[in-house]
Parts: structure tokens; sequence; C-alpha cells
């Protein structure tokens, strides 16, 4: 979710849908403190140490990163820096206010022209090194809402795409006899367009004949975001005012039947340019909807728009793993299973698991965990084993039972920034990530215990079925179908694998790429749909030989996973909700 080289860029690109960062302070501010001298002692700040020694010398290190060796001296109210390393720029002076309050130093910027060093020091606080970082306790508060009485009983689940990526986050639904072709231009295989205001990543959900999406609504008239491949992770400027909203549509004709403010104010977090403030996707059990807006809480509403309850989490601060002064936002989205909403809440402060009743918003349980951001959702898989909550994340990938939150295996070997969500098929659990070096695809038995990181130099094991390093997604979850794993890059790169053996079957470049792909790849009927983020869908046959079928022009970016349900085929544009279908008779 930007460094002197291609790859420190790429690690800066956002997550989701996922995702995100923190607006600088301006070149040539005036030194706001007077540097008292500084500790001598190595000090810490995300993945990096430094050391400004009583004898002038400076050093900078972290892991991945040039290290900056030189001289510091106070200069005038600031500070200034000589050092070696970090490329291009990096061989002139550095000069940043210093502010010590105790054991913590805090820069701020007043002019540097090495970047690298300017993104590590600028709206740094650091702390002796070897010590933990200070965190305040989060304070988690229930609402009731004005909607009181009981919930009447749900529509028949058949057809409904309840959560991202549908039932058990699968991606699959069969028998839509979506037309062969469509042209949103003439509106040929176009059942409705409905206008959606504001800007969202999240998805649409689906059920009975209601269509769900969020969205948060800038004041400002010039809000946007940034799609395309590019390892930029600037801040998009916008904490204006916004209103935070559920709509609920009518999946037969588009038409608004009710919409709900949950809130409205200023951002209480920050988010990557090409990130939104509504990248979580709502989830429904039919009786209630639940939309989670990130720092801005947590909302329960019946299907009549009636608001049962909500919560506020407090501020979540998610963002870069070496580098926390870069914010990205929050994109994880809300599951409900067996009455328990469930959330994956993974910050720089802390982080932990999150199982509220549906009906109430009441706490059910709580699971603590060590953890760097993440953006992924969790899945819960019915296994021959047992009902199982997965998890993705920076440290270890988890599995945990998910009527009392309790830790039933761990994985290590992720990557340091995870997005995709984890699929199963079969009792295969499979979850992958995609930031380098690891971007790792790891398939785990149901029924696994205990720690099953894989020693150095293995592959598999008795609890991982297979694995593969350098092959994960960054953004888009994969899809199992028919028997095999597609995995599909954000770069366009398509792959097939057979899942129960993981033989790759194909490697493909697509034949459209252009910005790339941010959303997950879905299938009906034989046909795999991915969505790029100029606009285009592409239609592949499913099957172990790569065949394009077609390409359908949206005519607006697709940032959100299309939704299946009941023949329709629901794709969120940038400013559209498109329904995909044929007419047939009643």
């Amino acid at each position: 979710m930007s460094t002197v080289n291609t790859g420190r860029r790429l690690m800066l690109l956002s997550v989701a849908a996922a995702v995100m960062v923190s607006a600088g302070v301006a070149l040539g501010a005036r030194p706001q403190a007077t540097p008292p001298g500084l500790p001598s002692a190595p000090m810490a700040f995300g993945a990096f140490t430094a050391t400004f020694a009583a004898d002038g010398a400076f050093v900078l290190e972290g892991q991945g990163w040039p290290p900056f060796k030189g001289a510091w001296k106070a200069v005038g109210g600031a500070i200034e820096i000589t050092s070696t390393g970090g490329g291009r720029g990096c061989d002139g002076v550095g000069r940043y206010t210093a502010r010590v309050d105790g054991v913590h130093v805090s820069f701020t910027l007043v002019s540097d022209g090495c970047e690298t060093r300017r993104m590590i020091l600028d709206r740094s606080t650091w702390r002796p090194a070897g010590t933990a970082a200070a965190r305040s306790e989060r304070r988690i508060i229930r609402t009731p809402g004005p909607a009181r009485g009981t919930l009447p009983k749900p529509a028949p689940a058949a057809g409904a795409w309840p959560s991202f990526r549908g039932p058990r986050a699968s991606g699959v639904a069969d028998g839509q006899r979506l037309p062969a072709k469509w042209d949103v231009a003439t509106g040929d295989g176009i059942l409705w367009r409905a206008p959606i205001p504001g800007l969202a990543h999240s998805s649409p959900i689906v059920w009975g004949d209601r269509v769900f999406v969020t969205t948060a609504i800038s004041s400002d008239p010039k809000a946007t975001f940034k799609p395309g491949l590019y390892g930029d992770g600037t801040a998009s400027g916008d904490r204006s005012t916004h209103k935070w909203m559920v709509m609920a549509l009518d999946a037969r004709t588009g038409k608004t039947v009710w919409e709900r403010v949950a809130f409205e104010g200023k951002p209480l977090e920050q988010r990557h340019i090409k990130s939104t403030y509504a990248s979580a996707t709502p989830a429904t059990d039919g009786r209630t909807v639940i939309a989670w807006f990130g720092s801005q809480g947590v909302y329960a509403y019946d299907l009549n728009g009636g608001l049962r309850w909500s919560v506020n989490l407090g501020r979540l601060d998610l963002g870069a793993y070496d580098i926390p002064t870069y914010e990205w936002g929050t994109a994880s989205s809300p599951i409900i299973w067996n009455s328990l909403v469930i959330l994956q809440v993974d910050t720089q402060a802390d982080s932990f698991l999150l199982a509220l009743d549906v009906e109430t918003g009441e706490q059910v349980w709580r699971t603590e965990r060590d953890e760097l951001p993440s953006w992924g959702t969790p899945t819960v898989v019915q296994t021959t084993a047992g009902p199982i909550l997965v998890t993705n994340a920076s440290k270890l990938i988890r599995g945990y039972d998910p009527r009392t939150g309790k830790e039933l295996w761990r994985l290590g070997g992720s990557s340091k920034i995870t997005a995709p969500t984890p699929i199963a098929s079969d009792d295969l659990l499979v979850i992958a990530s995609g930031r380098g070096p690891e971007r790792p695809i790891f398939v785990v038995r149901a029924g696994a215990m205990g720690d099953l990181t894989l020693p150095a130099g293995r592959t598999s094991s008795d609890a991982v079925a297979w694995s593969r390093t350098g092959r994960g997604s960054y953004m888009p979850t994969p899809l199992i179908y028919g028997g095999l794993l597609y995995v599909l890059g954000n770069n366009g790169v398509f792959d097939a694998y057979t899942l129960a053996t993981g033989e790759e079957v194909y490697r493909q470049r697509l034949p459209v790429v252009g910005g790339g792909y941010s959303a997950s790849p879905i299938a009906a009927d034989g046909k795999i749909y991915l969505s790029g983020e100029d606009g285009d869908i592409l239609v592949i046959a499913a099957g172990p030989e790569f065949t394009h079928l077609g390409t359908y022009a949206m005519g607006d970016p697709v940032m959100a996973t299309p939704a299946l349900s009941n023949g329709v085929m629901f794709v969120r544009t940038q400013t559209t909700l498109v329904a995909v279908g044929s007419r047939r008779g009643k």
C-alpha cells in the first residue's frame, strides 16, 4: 500500500481493495522546537534503528533498505544530517526539527532532497531500541439503534451473494446463464444502470430482490482515486467532510429502495490514493446488513433500513509495516457466520479478531493477536474436521475455532503485506499474498493443528499439501473452479494449477492488461470473469487450456469484484452499478 528503486516503490502499492497513506508536511516548514541533546543510544521506529552518537556519528538502518552512515549536528534550532547511501539526492544535507519527550524523539521535515531518508524520518517518533511501542487501551463502544422489535425471517438464501466474493468467498455461482456478450454503449445484454454517488471499492452484495452497496461521499467535488500499476504511496489529499452511506436497490430495476447515512464528518483515518474511504464490502444474512467503515464504525441495519446498532472500534491506523507514518486506511470486510459478525482488525497499534452478536452488536468473543496491519477478509470454512476461521496476515496465517476464537494452528512465511481472502475446497485451504520477496501460495489440509510453518527448503508437509513462492497475488483473491486453482496477478499474469497437487497447468499473460487488476476473479457456467481497473471485463474459458472468449468494456474504471445472483452479474464501476443479464419472460 517511493523509494530510490522500483522494488521499494512497489512496496508502497495499495491494497483494496485493498488500500492509503498520510499527508506530508510542507517543505520549508518553520522549525517548531529547538533540539536538546538527542539520546546517544540506538532508537527504533517501525523496521528501523537509528543512532545519533554523542561524537556526531549518524547511522540509520532497516532490513531491505539502504543503510545511511554519516554525521549529524544541531544548527539553528534544527538538526542537520549528512550521510552516504540512499541513492540520488542523498549526498546533500537533510534538516529536521527534533522534539524530545522523555525517552521518545519526534522529527519533522524542514528540507531534505533525499527521498528515502525523508520518507523514514519525517513525522516519525522514535523510542529506545529493544522496547515495545507504547499503546493505549482500545475502547469498543456499542450503541443500540432506534429500530427495535423482532427481525423477520429472511427470504430464501438460494441465489444470494451475501458478502465479499459470495458464499464462502468462493466467487462461484453456476446456473446464471449470463449473456455471451454485452455492450454498455448500446444496452445489449444490460438490464439496467444505476448511478452510485461517492467513491468506494466495496463490492455489491445481494439477497432476494435487494442489492446492497456502500459508499463514501466527499464534500470535495474533485475527490478521486488513482488507479493503475504504480508504486507511489502518497496520500489522498481529500480530508474533507464525508457521508458514509448504505444503499439498498431493487435488484430487478436498479431503483433505490432506501439509503442511510451511517456517519458524517471528517475521516478519522487516512487512505492511500488508490483506495477509498469505503473499501470494505458489506455482509448480510437476509435479516441484517452489516457495513464496516473502518474508524467510522460498524453499522447494522435491517432490510428496511432501520438502524439496529452500531459499534465504535476507535481509530484504526493501518499502513506500511516498516514506516508507520505511511497510513493506508482499512479494507477488510465483515463476514456473518452462525449469527456472529466477525471482524479482522490488524492495525499498527494492536491486532485482534472480534465476534459480535448480529442482532445486538454485543461482544461474543475477542482474540488478541500479534500482527502487522492487514487488509484481507477472514473466511469460515466448513470442513470434515469442523468449521475453521482462516485469517491471512503478515506475521502468521492462522486458523481459529469461529465459535470461541481459540487459535487452532499457525503458519509462517507470508508476505509483509496481505490482502487476498482465504478460500477452500475439498478440505484444502488456500491462502496467498503477493508482496515480494515471498509472494507465497499455501495449500493447507483441514484438520491440521499447531505450528505448521515449513522448515527452510521444504514446500510441503503432512499439514501443507503444497506451496509455492513468487506466485501469490497482491490484491485479487484466487479462484477455485473445476478442480483448478486460478491466481490473477495485478500485472495481468494469470496462472492455473491443479488444486490437489500444485502442478502448473498454464501461466499466461492476459491479452488486455491496461492499468492492471485489483478486483478478484469470479466464475459461472464454465466461464471466468476478470475485471480490469480500466473497465474491461475479460471472459476466459475455465479448464486446462487458456482460451480468451471476449473482452467487454464497462466504460468506467472497475475496482470492485462483481456479484452473481439469479442470472445477473452486478458490476460496480467508479460511478455506476450495472446489471448484466439476459431479459427473460416472467
